[in-house]
């Protein structure tokens, strides 16, 4: 189990808080409830940074709050994941330096390669803090479902892990193209060629947007798994008040059971694996977290 780190997706996120089922009463604050994560898990995942730039001050006081072989997973921008970003979640600057978008949203082929290539510098420069201290785990690009298999959707892969050179990347598909019959093996090719973290999903199965759970590990320093839940009614719902409602799902033990042999078969073939439950509704994420570390 050393090698094997287990964690969340969150540690603010609002139905947690306000199911008080995991934080001791004291925690009113952001940084005292991330001091108490980290006497509970060693890995977590920033969901922050990909609704905005994540600002540098941030990320120095994460890595302050947080004991040392502590991981940060973060999420990439939304606007280099090629979905639509509204104009608030741009820099104010570059925003002014576009003029006046007459959309009230953007994508990345929207902007000059100027203004892509210094929101990718603050992107970079975000995370140093993080990365200074070894901190800083893989940087998670989590395509949206319309981000089909092409070939130039290969290349715009390729040029993320460009812009991100030196730290690990890790793609996590949300189309099914991706990782059919037959594409699979293409795919997971071109991850191991750019060292990519190819990231094993759980989630429900039957739906375009649903990825197979294909357990391989295609860079030898880490291996990723992020577990949605199971849950079919919400899985593709539209109008769901929080984004929580999606995700509420909590596995039972005997489903623990059957994802524990593969996420350490994982453990063989890579240095690390993060695993991260991403059944964000209420504490669900943190007690099945804790139940698969203990069972493992």
């Amino acid at each position: 189990m050393t090698n094997i780190l287990v964690g969340t997706t969150s540690w603010t996120e609002k139905t947690l808080l306000d199911s008080k089922r995991f934080y001791p009463s004291n925690a009113t604050t952001s940084a005292v409830r991330l001091r108490y994560y980290a006497t509970q898990f060693r890995i977590v995942e920033v969901d922050s940074s990909y609704y905005g730039l994540p600002a540098e001050r941030n990320s120095l006081l994460w890595a302050e709050r947080t004991p040392e072989g502590f991981v940060f997973e973060v999420k990439a921008f939304r606007l280099f994941t090629q979905h639509q970003t509204p104009l608030p979640a741009l820099p104010k600057d570059i925003l002014e330096a576009l003029g006046t978008p007459k959309r009230k949203n953007l994508y990345y082929t929207d902007l000059p390669n100027e203004a892509r290539e210094e929101l990718w510098r603050r992107f970079r420069l975000s995370l140093e803090p993080l990365r200074k201290v070894g901190k800083l785990g893989v940087v998670l690009f989590q395509f949206p479902p319309w981000f089909v298999y092409k070939p130039s959707g290969l290349e715009y892969i390729a040029h993320c892990a460009e812009m991100l050179t030196g730290d690990q990347v890790a793609v996590e598909f949300r189309h099914r193209s991706w990782l059919n019959e037959k594409h699979v093996d293409e795919v997971l090719a071109f991850e191991r060629e750019h060292n990519l973290a190819h990231v094993v999903v759980d989630e429900p199965q039957g739906f375009v947007s649903s990825i197979p759970a294909v357990w391989e590990a295609t860079s030898q320093s880490v291996a990723v798994v992020r577990l949605h839940g199971r849950n079919r009614e919400t899985w593709a719902k539209k109008g769901l008040s929080t984004a929580a409602e999606r995700f509420r799902y909590l596995y039972p033990q005997d489903e623990l059971w059957e994802l524990a042999p593969p996420i350490k078969s994982l453990a063989k073939k890579a240095r690390m694996v993060h695993v991260l439950f991403n059944n964000c509704y209420g504490d669900y994420a943190q007690r099945n977290a804790l139940d698969l570390r203990q069972l493992m």
